[in-house]
């Protein structure tokens, strides 16, 4: 009987024995820091998947995965990148411009109809707002939009400045701002940030198609696109 509580004991303490530095060591490599070569292997990561380079990267990562957002890389960060698959848009094949309003994210599409560039954005708070004598709900419309209208520079509306908007839906605009907070902030505009205003402004003529959506509400625009085409053939030919 001895004997046998014996042999228990020292078969129990030698699993202990062999479990610990297992665990140790996984917990270990948890926590261990990001290097300077992961850092660089994320960044290039996130180059190849669309988001482009440097801090704003990493922003619309995490918004477009759900992460937390902060804009600094941890472990957690790095393993999301190194397991993520490129982001899809929800309409393909042709040059548009697609706001996701549950991710906060702008994606830009080229002729082709592949991703050139993606953005974080601040759209429409949904809160009702009382400024400059105006009063109204700060919503941003789903749907489909074209570009209907541009202006270059600083310009003013009645509540507030807008730089290089892209006019979208009865004075709503994409446009710059010197602060695109992670959550819907705006009056209903799509704020993006003011390193890419001019750059969008260049890149999104007159006619250029913008859907606007959420989880409820996507409208394809891929018959607009067909007609497009047939209209830029049909003056070809003439």
């Amino acid at each position: 009987m001895r004997r046998s509580k014996l042999v228990a004991s020292i078969s129990l303490a030698l699993t202990l024995l062999l479990l610990s530095p297992v665990g140790s060591t996984a917990k270990a490599k948890k926590r261990a820091p990001l290097k300077a070569g992961d850092i660089k292997v994320a960044h290039r990561r996130l180059s190849e998947m669309g988001f482009g380079a440097g801090p704003m990267a990493l922003t619309t990562f995490q918004k477009w995965e759900g992460l937390k957002v902060t804009g600094s890389l941890t472990r957690k960060d790095y393993d999301a990148i190194m397991n993520a698959d490129a982001p899809q848009p929800k309409d393909q094949g042709y040059r548009h411009v697609e706001v996701d309003l549950d991710r906060q994210v702008l994606i830009l599409l080229n002729d082709e109809g592949e991703i050139a560039k993606i953005l974080p954005v601040s759209t429409g708070s949904g809160k009702r707002y009382k400024e400059k004598g105006m009063r109204g709900l700060a919503y941003t419309p789903r749907g489909r939009f074209r570009i209907y209208n541009k202006l270059s520079g600083w310009k003013k509306s009645p509540l507030g400045l807008l730089y290089y908007p892209n006019y979208f839906s009865d004075g709503l605009a994409i446009h710059g701002n010197p602060e695109v907070p992670h959550t819907p902030q705006s009056h209903g505009c799509v704020r993006i940030p003011m390193s890419t205003a001019t750059e969008m402004y260049k890149r999104l003529p007159i006619g250029t198609i913008v859907l606007i959506y959420d989880s409820e509400s996507f409208v394809s625009a891929k018959d607009w696109a067909e007609e497009d085409k047939r209209k830029q053939e049909a003056n070809m030919r003439y």
